[in-house]
C-alpha cells in the first residue's frame, strides 16, 4: 500500500473482499445491539415512527473503517439506478450542509439513503442509528458512568419510567477491538470522520 497517497483514495481502493471476515465479526456484535436495544424499547413500550425530531434529518458523523466498508457493501447491494439517485442527493445534501455551515446554522436535512422514511440500507444501518434515541448508559474510563436522557420523542413518551439499565459500553468496546484489528490489516493509520452523504459521495 502507498503510504503517502491521501487517506481516501487508499481507503476506496481497498480489497473489499478482503475484510469480509471483518464485516461478518460485525454483524454479529449489530444483532447483539438489535437484542438489547429491542429489550430496552420493549421495557420503554417505545416505537420509532418517525417524527419531527427525525434522527435522519441529524448530521452525523462515523469514525470507523469497519462501518464505512459495511455501509458501502450495503450501498454497493442497491439497483444501480437507486445508487445513482442516492449519490445525486448526497452531492445536494452536501452542497446545502456547506451553505447552511457558511451561515453559521444548523443544517437540518434528510439523509440521502432514506425514501419516503425508510432506509435502503436498513439491514447495514451504522450502530449511532441502531441505537438513538433510548436512555442509555456509558461507563468512561476514569469519568465513571455517564448517562445519556434519549431523544426527545422519547423523553416526552417515556421519562415517566423507571430507568432500564442500557449500557453501550461493552458495544464500544468490542467495535474499537475489531477496529483496531480491520485498520491493521488495512494498514490504516489515520482517523475516519465522515457522514453517509460524504461517503457516498466518493463511491
Amino acid at each position: 500500500m502507498i503510504k503517502n497517497l491521501p487517506v481516501m483514495f487508499r481507503i476506496k481502493n481497498l480489497q473489499f473482499n478482503k475484510f469480509l471476515p471483518f464485516l461478518n465479526r460485525l454483524e454479529k456484535i449489530y444483532a447483539n445491539m438489535d437484542e438489547m436495544y429491542n429489550q430496552a424499547a420493549e421495557y420503554y413500550g417505545f416505537t420509532c415512527t418517525g417524527c419531527l425530531d427525525n434522527c435522519c434529518l441529524t448530521r452525523f458523523y462515523h469514525h470507523t473503517l469497519l462501518e464505512y466498508l459495511y455501509i458501502k457493501k450495503g450501498f454497493g447491494n442497491l439497483d444501480a439506478d437507486i445508487r445513482s439517485d442516492g449519490k445525486t442527493k448526497a452531492l445536494e445534501v452536501l452542497k446545502l450542509t456547506a451553505e447552511a455551515d457558511k451561515n453559521q446554522q444548523t443544517a437540518r436535512i434528510m439523509c440521502p439513503l432514506n425514501l419516503d422514511g425508510l432506509c435502503l440500507i436498513y439491514h447495514f444501518r451504522p450502530m449511532i442509528c441502531r441505537m438513538h434515541g433510548i436512555s442509555h448508559e456509558l461507563n468512561m474510563p476514569g469519568r465513571g458512568i455517564r448517562r445519556s436522557p434519549g431523544c426527545d420523542e422519547f423523553t416526552k413518551l417515556c421519562a415517566s419510567k423507571k430507568y432500564y439499565k442500557f449500557d453501550r459500553t461493552p458495544f464500544y468496546k468490542k467495535m474499537a477491538g475489531l477496529e483496531k484489528d480491520l485498520k491493521e490489516t488495512a494498514g490504516i493509520t489515520e482517523k475516519i470522520k465522515m457522514t453517509i452523504a460524504e461517503m457516498i459521495s466518493n463511491w
